[in-house]
C-alpha cells in the first residue's frame, strides 16, 4: 500500500516540482521539447529492445526451453515504455534504466531466481513445460519419479478388493 502511495502521489509531485524548476532555469519551451524528445527517443529504443527480446524468447521456445528471463524482460520493457511516455524527468530516468540491456537482464535474472515468477503448466500452443524446462517432459534427470499418461475411471471395473487382475497377472509373469 505504501508503494502505491509513493507511486501515485509522491512521484507526480516530484515530477511537477522538477519540471517547474527546470523550466525556470532553461525555459518552458525547451523543457517541453526535452520531455517530448525523451519520449520519442525512448520509444525508438524500446522498439529495438522489444524485438531483440522477442527474438531471444522465440529462440528459447524453438529449443524447448521456457523463456522466463525474456518474459520478465518483456514486462520490464512494458513498464519502461509506460514510464517514458509519462511526462517528467524522474520517470524518464527510471524508464531509460529499464531500457538499458545489461541492467534490465540483471534485474530480470534476479526476479526469476528469486522465485517471484512461477512457471505455469500448459500454454496457448498446447505444449506444457515442466520444471526441467522441456516441452512435454523431455530432459528429465535420471531417477525422477515423474510419470506421464492419461487415465480415466470406469465405475465398477475393479473388484471390491481394489486390485486389477489384469495388472496383477502381468506382475506375476515378470
Amino acid at each position: 500500500m505504501r508503494f502505491l502511495f509513493i507511486f501515485f502521489v509522491l512521484v507526480p509531485l516530484g515530477e511537477m516540482l522538477l519540471l517547474f524548476e527546470v523550466s525556470d532555469r532553461i525555459g518552458s519551451l525547451t523543457t517541453l521539447g526535452m520531455v517530448v524528445a525523451t519520449a520519442v527517443i525512448g520509444v525508438q529504443i524500446l522498439k529495438r529492445q522489444g524485438f531483440a527480446t522477442l527474438t531471444r524468447a522465440n529462440q528459447k521456445l524453438q529449443s524447448g526451453q521456457l523463456p522466463a528471463q525474456e518474459i520478465v524482460e518483456g514486462m520490464l520493457l512494458a513498464a519502461a515504455g509506460a514510464l517514458l511516455l509519462t511526462p517528467g524527468f524522474i520517470t524518464d530516468t527510471i524508464g531509460f534504466v529499464l531500457l538499458t540491456g545489461p541492467l534490465r537482464r540483471q534485474i530480470a535474472g534476479s526476479v526469476v531466481r528469486s522465485g517471484m515468477v512461477k512457471a505455469m503448466g500448459g500454454s496457448a500452443s498446447g505444449a506444457s513445460f515442466n520444471q526441467w524446462g522441456g516441452p512435454g517432459g523431455e530432459r528429465r534427470p535420471e531417477g525422477s519419479n515423474v510419470y506421464e499418461g492419461d487415465y480415466y475411471e470406469e465405475s465398477g471395473s475393479l473388484p471390491k478388493n481394489g486390485r486389477n487382475p489384469d495388472v496383477d497377472s502381468d506382475k506375476k509373469d515378470q
